[in-house]
């Protein structure tokens, strides 16, 4: 491996790096920093208002900083829509997983990313193929027996595992997670949490946003809690509790 190769494999997957943003004269976002490795799931914690979902619009293209930087492998990189941070690898998974229901499983999986056999002419009989193939046999989601089923006809598990199948097969880095369980009982929340352990031992890493500590306690491997737009603190699972992450929260 040459010294580059070195370098960029000890860099951090992603890092925002004393991000801060403002809306008017609010700040959502005060020199916050924030990390993710490789092989990793972190649990982004804070109360309503703590400044979460403005960071993963941040990462996800959603929104841009107002000042701050985001390195990817260690190197600066600007991501100013979600085109530009689904080419960094990054996909963004949101409660309502972010498909429009009233288009098949088919046409979300594929959203502006299409496949074509020659003059431009869809290759429908693929997509389905690789959709009906993902489904079954890397998320293993049961009663979907046809990829023009429309997502409004899915449960909100079934939902997320569309969501999830795609981002493993446009071979994501990482998932943002925004409050994916809210939405699921308690079986499909159990089969979610088990994805992303899945996830994790195949390469992908995950941000993991949820009000639910004990998800977050059972999936992650580190926490950073923010608190009125700032980072306050940053701890590994192995130094923490369920009970402490929630006396942080209640503190600030």
């Amino acid at each position: 491996m040459n010294a580059i190769a070195e370098q960029e494999h000890a860099a951090p997957l992603l890092e925002l790096r004393d991000i801060s943003k403002q809306y008017g004269h609010v700040d959502a976002l005060t020199n916050a920093s924030f990390t993710i490795g490789r092989n990793e799931v972190v649990g982004l914690l804070g109360d309503n208002g703590a400044g979460k979902s403005t960071l993963v619009k941040i990462m996800s293209g959603v929104e841009f900083p107002t000042s701050g930087k985001i390195l990817r492998d260690g190197k600066e990189v600007s991501i100013r829509s979600r085109k530009d941070s689904e080419r960094l690898g990054i996909e963004t998974i949101y409660q309502d997983s972010a498909l429009v229901g009233s288009a098949s499983i088919m046409r979300n999986f594929f959203a502006g990313r299409e496949l074509t056999r020659g003059l431009g002419i869809l290759n429908t009989a693929r997509m389905n193929e690789i959709v009906m193939d993902q489904l079954m046999n890397v998320v293993r989601i049961s009663g979907i027996n046809s990829p023009d089923i429309p997502v409004e006809a899915l449960s909100g598990g079934q939902r997320q595992a569309v969501a999830i199948a795609r981002a493993v097969y446009f071979k994501t880095a990482m998932l943002l997670l925004d409050e994916p369980t809210s939405a699921l009982s308690v079986r499909e929340t159990d089969k979610l949490l088990a994805h992303l352990s899945e996830l994790k031992e195949e390469g992908v890493s995950a941000v993991f946003i949820t009000h639910n500590l004990y998800h977050a306690y059972e999936s992650c491997d580190r926490f950073t809690i923010l608190s009125r737009g700032r980072v306050i603190r940053n701890l590994a699972k192995a130094e923490t509790s369920v009970s402490e992450l929630n006396d942080i929260i209640v503190k600030y």
